[in-house]
């Protein structure tokens, strides 16, 4: 019989991270081991509040499951006894790395993926005043990031966007409205971004204002974060996004991350490749996706005070798997 273990685990923060959701200060996972004949997997999630998710939900939703998953359940039937999110996403993952732990390979060459030797990653700018997040913006591509996420709110979106653009003249920008905007003036700020050469936007308006989108004239590709969970959001995002957001806590875990990857581009939706505050433990498994992302957004380890051991390796901007 399987032993499981499920326990929580706080990580300050470096430094606040400042979104329209709200401000943290550190972040809070929810760890699963599951070990069998000596070897073990272990997978991680991050509870998330937007969802309805804590981290008591959370290590509830997994409790139920324990007796279970000492008796073996499986990958597939773990899709059917949980719904999509960060419960199921600490389970999974858990179950892939005890898998691949059996066959003594790492997940991504269990699955038949070649990782670069570098991965370039969005490196986040929270928001502050105008002056703040463009010296953040510039010390970041100091440094070497080349791609900047850049988290705004509703307000001083202009004055914003125009510092850090004269920062950083020559970095690719992303911008990440996390639902926090309007219908009215959409348009103008999207021309506005778009004539800052942003090369994406992200989630701009609440999930439940998507329809806003429909055949609306856009001049920068538009990305659903909130908007999209499983493979079951794709048909209400058709003809309002160009690209995905893919993340293990929303789509609780990498099976149904595959799956919704494979669907997405055949549906003709680019993709991006995200995460919540979160340990290695988090962005490890995620990594068989890397290949297949137009962007990856993989820099919650970087705002930790001290990662887990052993820890993947970032450089400003670059993550080497």
């Amino acid at each position: 019989m399987r032993s499981v273990k499920v326990y929580e685990e706080a990580w300050p923060l470096h430094s606040p991270f400042v979104i329209s959701h709200g401000s943290r200060s550190e972040a809070s996972v929810v760890v699963v081991e599951i070990e069998d004949a000596g070897i073990k997997g272990v997978g991680e999630c991050t509870p998330y509040p937007r969802y309805g998710e804590s981290l008591a939900s959370v290590m509830a939703q997994i409790m139920t499951l324990v007796p279970d998953l000492q008796a073996g359940l499986s990958r597939a039937a773990l899709q059917q006894r949980l719904p999509a999110g960060a419960a199921r996403n600490a389970i999974d993952c858990a179950l892939w790395s005890l898998e691949a732990a059996t066959w003594q390979k790492s997940l991504p060459s269990m699955l038949g993926v070649t990782l670069p030797t570098s991965v370039v990653t969005a490196q986040t700018v929270v928001i502050g005043e105008p002056a703040q997040m463009a010296a953040s913006a510039r010390a970041l591509n100091d440094a070497g990031a080349t791609l900047l996420k850049i988290k705004l709110d509703d307000h001083l979106i202009s004055e914003r966007m125009v510092a850090i653009r004269s920062a950083v003249p020559s970095a690719t920008l992303i911008v990440d409205a996390n639902e926090s905007w309007h219908p009215e003036g959409l348009a103008a700020r999207c021309q506005l971004l778009a004539d800052l050469g942003v090369a994406m936007l992200e989630q701009p308006l609440p999930a439940k204002d998507d329809t806003t989108l429909e055949n609306f004239i856009h001049p920068l590709p538009v990305c659903a974060d909130e908007s999209c969970h499983t493979r079951d959001s794709l048909a209400a995002l058709q003809g309002r996004y160009e690209m995905v957001n893919i993340k293990l806590d929303k789509t609780g875990g990498l099976t149904e991350a595959l799956a919704l990857a494979t669907e997405a581009q055949a549906q003709g939706f680019s993709l991006m490749l995200g995460c919540m505050l979160c340990t290695s433990r988090a962005i490890n498994a995620a990594l068989p996706l890397v290949n297949q992302v137009l962007f990856a957004d993989l820099d919650g380890p970087t705002w930790l005070a001290v990662d887990v051991s052993p820890a993947l390796r970032f450089t400003s901007g670059v993550l080497h798997p």
